[in-house]
């Protein structure tokens, strides 16, 4: 089948760009971009190398004439005012920026300070985390990095309604490629390096996302104390999670959970006590999550790692893609991190 992508020149449709163009399962990758000029891919990215490979400007027309499935791997504010067409039309599309990851106008305009979007029913639009989706629309919001990484540390406790309501505190810790391509004052090499950076405390755009879900869950889960901090690392997530529980357990218990709810997923690796590292998992779709009880302080500590490209970004689309037209699951994804 043929697949479109707008948005390549940014790190995750570059990433996106490179799965899907050795997809066995995909015959051809055409590229749009948001202006009207046409572009040749290796002046935009030297490294992809091809001299033939151009980048059309974006007509919807043509996307359905052309393509089997369009991804987005826009920033946000793009897609909102561009895909309704798509939308109307049943065409798929699987949207890696925020435009319709949250169900409330009045809450994406409050979070990403974007206005124009034109929100459709909510049965339109599937927020797909994979390992917990079920049913697929044609129009597929991949949910972000940092809620990611947040949601799978706590789906099994929350589905089972064992998460005490406000006591969820998670510090989650971005490498500098979740910031974007553009240049900023707070990646520039100087600042970064060597230093650590909270950002957007209290403020980040995922915060609506996780909570979104999670009470979707449990209906008790309101709120959650979510901090950011910028890490001197290129890729890579580590998200620490604390949370009290409702009903009395054990590590062991904890552990039950964990295994039973991953044990047919294949991209999720729990790995008890044993707490992943960020290394572990760069360059594959993997979430590898730890978990370890205080039976002292009555709190659980989870630790949840992804690389943000790939399982936050590039990696989910590519999974979500999968399942959404009935392919293996894995088809198409590393099978291995990059190690060392």
């Amino acid at each position: 089948m043929k697949v479109g992508i707008i948005g390549i020149t940014g790190y995750s449709g570059t990433v996106l760009y490179t799965l899907l163009a050795q997809h066995p399962k995909v015959s051809q990758v055409i590229l749009y971009g948001s202006t009207q000029e046409t572009q040749m891919l290796s002046e935009r990215i030297p490294a992809l190398g091809k001299n033939d490979i151009i980048i059309k400007p974006f007509d919807v027309k043509n996307i359905q004439q052309e393509t089997d499935c369009l991804f987005c791997a826009t920033p946000s504010g793009v897609t909102g005012k561009l895909m309704q067409p798509l939308i109307d039309s049943a065409f798929p599309v699987i949207d890696l920026s925020g435009d319709f990851r949250l169900r409330s106008e009045q809450l994406y305009e409050n979070w990403y300070h974007q206005k124009g979007r034109q929100l459709s029913p909510a049965h339109k639009i599937t927020y797909a985390l994979p390992e917990f989706t079920t049913n697929y629309t044609p129009y597929i919001a991949n949910p972000g990095c940092y809620a990611t990484a947040t949601l799978l540390g706590l789906a099994p406790l929350a589905k089972a309604g064992m998460v005490e309501a406000g006591s969820i505190i998670t510090d989650a810790k971005s490498g500098v490629s979740g910031a974007g391509k553009n240049p900023t004052t707070s990646t520039h090499f100087p600042f970064i390096n060597e230093n650590l950076w909270v950002y957007r405390l209290n403020q980040h755009q995922h915060i609506p996302e996780i909570t979104q879900q999670l009470s979707d869950w449990d209906a008790s889960l309101q709120q959650i104390q979510f901090s950011t901090t910028l890490l001197p690392i290129t890729r890579g997530i580590m998200v620490n999670t604390y949370a009290k529980l409702t009903q009395p357990v054990t590590q062991s218990i904890i552990e039950n959970i964990f295994t039973q709810c991953y044990a047919e997923k294949p991209f999720v690796r729990f790995r008890g006590a044993q707490l992943p590292t960020i290394k572990e998992v760069v360059g594959s779709n993997f979430c590898d999550i730890g978990v370890m009880w205080n039976p002292s302080t009555k709190i659980v500590t989870i630790v949840s790692v992804i690389d943000n490209l790939m399982k936050g970004a590039a990696g989910q689309a590519v999974q979500n893609f999968n399942l959404y037209f009935g392919f293996e699951e894995t088809v198409g994804l590393p099978q291995f991190p990059l190690f060392p």
